[in-house]
């Protein structure tokens, strides 16, 4: 199968001889165990995963006999789907104290809870890993000549598919569209019932479909539970079980009092927008906006950021704040954009940024200043390269 370079290979070098422990983590199937195998190819290494039930077994009920069995001797020890392993903060603080160097994978930040991490202070580096960018998806489609009509294909073909490397590496769009529904069946029934000792399944189902329609609005907690017929509490383990599979993720917005973050209600995108489209049943040949803005905030993810929304009690409304160093950077979404949007310069005057963004589909770049603050208009690309990131194919 092809090897689409990763972009976090960048982050993965610099930090690979300083640390004992590598953590990739990251939504099933979007590339964790190839690019493992990857690193481990490149730098002499051996792998093992604990899916496989004699490893699994091992490490679960003897970790000397698993160390014995499949980490001496070895220059570098891959362990994926690391999340499947019981005690596993301790049993990998013993392994990496004893000096061997470890990289592994889990497609649940469940290894990144309390009971894992707190063993691994200072010795561990955590890596992100989603699903293809759009600077991925181009490399892996060997596009290197962008014409604006290849451009705004690329972008459709991306969000309506998303960025999971087999759905990408895949042409036929009926096998694309059954790919997509296996992955979200998967992870549903390992990754979040399985993890996170949900029963409920039919529930939880019925909660993926709703945000899925809704997607990017902000949610009522108290609309979701009447029509669903669960607890606030029920709903907040389901919420936050989709969020550690890296199946949903949620926005909080954006206060200068940062206590109000906490107590406000957020809004939910998801992880991939190909898997948003087909858990909604929403193929599209048109662009809609929820379905770019949930595209937009993808790529941010991708880039590193966490970003919020702005909303104000009179309902001005900016999608998205991305905060980075001391200064933030207000991300307004729109399908074709030719003047700057009110509530873009509603927050332009509270906050006085220095830089702001409308990202569109359809367009032209251009650069307007309001009250001081430089606006740009720009494509997704234009919107990576904004941000610093190099792209290439």
């Amino acid at each position: 199968m092809l090897y689409v370079r990763r972009d976090l290979e960048k982050t993965f070098e610099k930090v690979r001889e300083s640390y004992g422990m590598i953590v990739i983590v990251g939504a099933r199937q979007a590339g964790k165990t190839t690019l493992l195998k990857r690193k481990l190819e490149e730098h002499g290494g051996t792998y093992v995963s604990l899916d496989d039930p004699d490893a699994r077994e091992l490490f679960n009920e003897d970790i000397k006999k698993f160390e014995k069995q499949w980490v001496q001797g070895n220059k570098i020890t891959g362990i994926d789907e690391v999340q499947y392993g019981e005690d596993a903060g301790i049993k990998l603080k013993y392994l990496v104290d004893k000096g061997y160097k470890l990289w592994v994978t889990s497609s649940s930040e469940i290894i990144l809870g309390r009971d894992v991490l707190s063993y691994l202070v200072g010795r561990t580096s955590i890596l992100r890993l989603f699903p293809f960018s759009l600077n991925e998806f181009l490399r892996a489609g060997d596009i290197k000549v962008l014409t604006g009509k290849i451009k705004t294909r690329a972008v459709w073909e991306h969000l309506n598919w998303g960025g999971y490397p087999k759905v990408v590496l895949t042409d036929d769009s009926e096998m694309k569209k059954i790919l997509l529904r296996d992955l979200i069946d998967t992870m549903l029934l390992k990754d979040v019932s399985k993890n996170f000792s949900i029963e409920d399944l039919g529930t939880l189902e019925n909660l993926v479909r709703y945000l899925a329609v809704n997607v990017g609005g902000i949610i009522s907690y108290e609309n979701i539970t009447s029509m669903l017929g669960i607890s606030f509490q029920t709903l907040k383990k389901y919420l936050n079980a989709l969020e550690k599979s890296y199946v949903v993720t949620r926005v909080l917005p954006f206060y200068t009092n940062r206590s109000k973050e906490l107590t406000k209600r957020p809004k939910v995108y998801f992880i991939d927008a190909g898997l948003r489209n087909v858990v909604a049943n929403e193929i599209s040949t048109e662009v809609k906006g929820d379905i770019f803005e949930n595209y937009v905030l993808t790529e941010l993810l991708k880039l590193g950021f966490t970003p919020k929304y702005w909303r104000t009690k009179s309902k001005a409304e900016v999608d998205f704040v991305v905060e980075r160093e001391s200064s933030v950077v207000p991300i307004e979404v729109k399908i074709t954009a030719t003047k700057t949007p009110k509530s873009l310069k509603s927050f332009i005057r509270s906050y006085k940024p220095k830089e702001a963004l409308v990202v569109f589909h359809k367009g032209k770049p251009k650069e307007l200043k309001v009250d001081g603050c430089k606006v740009m208009f720009t494509d997704v690309l234009g919107l990576e390269e904004f941000f610093g990131v190099k792209l290439d194919s």
